[in-house]
């Protein structure tokens, strides 16, 4: 199951929910039992099975959005 993190805007705490991606936009309450919460943007980090970061394409691209050379 998916994890989401949350914010209280009330006390400033910050959270992790556990819920099915179904309910990944209803509302949270606090531990604090506060309801004034916003959902955190996450982030994923890829690890190779010894810990090292996941290789990056070498498509010879020069970065930008789309790695293709092309955005600059």
């Amino acid at each position: 199951m998916p994890r989401y993190d949350f914010r209280c805007r009330t006390c400033g705490a910050t959270f992790e929910l556990r819920r099915p991606m179904a309910q990944a936009n209803a509302p949270a309450v606090c531990p604090q039992g506060h309801s004034d919460t916003t959902k955190l943007l996450s982030t994923v980090a890829i690890t190779s099975p010894g810990g090292a970061s996941a290789p990056q394409p070498s498509g010879g691209g020069g970065g930008g959005c789309c790695g293709g050379g092309c955005c600059g």
